[in-house]
């Protein structure tokens, strides 16, 4: 299998981040993507390419226009205004009741961007788990020109290529940054599958979050189904969205399916889990699949809840392929670093049809092997 990797990356050089307004060390760091990448190199069966640049066209056909420019020239205008930090995230964001009671001319002021660069990284920004260094546009753009070679690639007749992205991209809506994402990478090789062939396209997504930007960009759409299977929302991030019953509005309705499951999820309940979504998935026409994939839902996982083992992860992955559609695989979240590269690699060669294979990996990544 093509693995596709690129080391730009690395600019995207993030030490810190702040949970419930703390400073905490960053979980979304380089090594998530060494580890995976030398772990794959290791194994002998993937073959690293590097990506083919793609321009602005694909991006803008999925996000404002105005975000763009806002990542783009973040850095430079921090440092035009004489500002003094290590990394740009935002300390207010434009809540709704800030305006409550107001004429319509005062919530205009709503859609007015700032010009301190603080107060624009609110207005585009969800949350301050995305924070913007000298590197981050330079490195979210190589994210996209990653997931749309592995897309270039499954198109001239690859049944599945992996995309190893980072940063991740589920949680950026069309015109919303966070949660460690800055472009959603799946939504913009999914729009670019549909241009490209005209086909219906689904989006697997099992990171243990829930992408609600992927869910808002098609939520209104007929030719992508979303299937997220991901931790309650009544209990982790992102909290306002990822129930059930969101299906799909207006010619969406019905393609947007969500399958939270509970903390402390077994791999048996979440094979459970897969079995629905695929089956979901397998309802539609189009040929190929977008997966989301995150290894946060492994049992060790720092910021996840959920119990599983790196052997459910080939299971996954079998069953996944299993589908006959060919696959576009792009890498999420997953922060266990010790056990990243195993996990990648256990879902990969499930998806090839090559033995589990387990490799010495740290933690329990071995037990409660799944049956086929």
């Amino acid at each position: 299998m093509k693995v596709v990797y690129s080391a730009a990356h690395l600019g995207h050089d993030i030490t810190t981040e702040t949970y419930m307004g703390v400073p905490i060390p960053a979980n979304e760091v380089a090594e998530r993507a060494e580890k995976i990448r030398s772990t794959l190199e290791s194994d002998g069966g993937f073959q690293i390419v590097p990506p083919t640049e793609h321009g602005e066209g694909p991006i803008t056909a999925v996000h404002d226009p105005g975000m763009v420019r806002f990542l783009e020239g973040a850095w430079s205008d921090l440092r035009a205004q004489s500002i003094e930090r290590s990394f740009l995230s935002a300390d207010t964001y434009p809540n709704r009741a800030m305006f409550e009671g107001m004429s319509d001319a005062a919530v205009s002021a709503f859609a007015r961007e700032p010009v301190h660069a603080g107060g624009r990284a609110g207005f585009w920004g969800l949350d301050s788990a995305a924070p913007l260094v000298a590197g981050t546009y330079i490195a979210a753009r190589s994210a996209v020109d990653v997931a749309l070679t592995a897309m270039d690639l499954v198109l001239d007749g690859a049944p599945a290529v992996y995309g190893l992205c980072r940063p991740p991209g589920h949680h950026a809506a069309r015109s919303l940054y966070g949660g460690y994402c800055f472009f959603n990478n799946a939504a913009i090789a999914a729009e670019a599958i549909i241009r490209a062939t005209g086909e219906h396209v689904a989006i697997l997504d099992v990171d243990y979050h829930h992408g609600n930007g992927s869910q808002q960009i098609f939520w209104r759409r007929a030719d992508v189904r979303y299937v997220s299977i991901h931790a309650d929302p009544d209990h982790d991030y992102p909290y306002f969205l990822g129930r059930s019953d969101e299906r799909g509005e207006g010619p969406g309705a019905g393609e947007n399916l969500n399958i939270p499951l509970r903390p402390g999820t077994t791999n048996a309940e979440y094979l459970a889990a897969t079995d629905r979504a695929l089956e979901a998935i397998a309802e539609t026409s189009g040929s190929i699949v977008v997966v989301s994939l995150g290894f946060d839902t492994y049992g060790l996982d720092p910021i996840g809840t959920f119990g599983l083992t790196t052997d459910v992860y080939h299971e996954i992955g079998r069953r996944t392929a299993s589908l006959g559609r060919r696959l576009v695989i792009l890498q999420e979240g997953g922060y266990h670093r010790p056990s990243l590269g195993e996990n990648a690699r256990a879902w990969l060669r499930g998806v090839e049809g090559r033995p589990f294979d387990p490799q010495p990996a740290a933690g329990f990544g071995e037990r409660g092997v799944v049956a086929g």
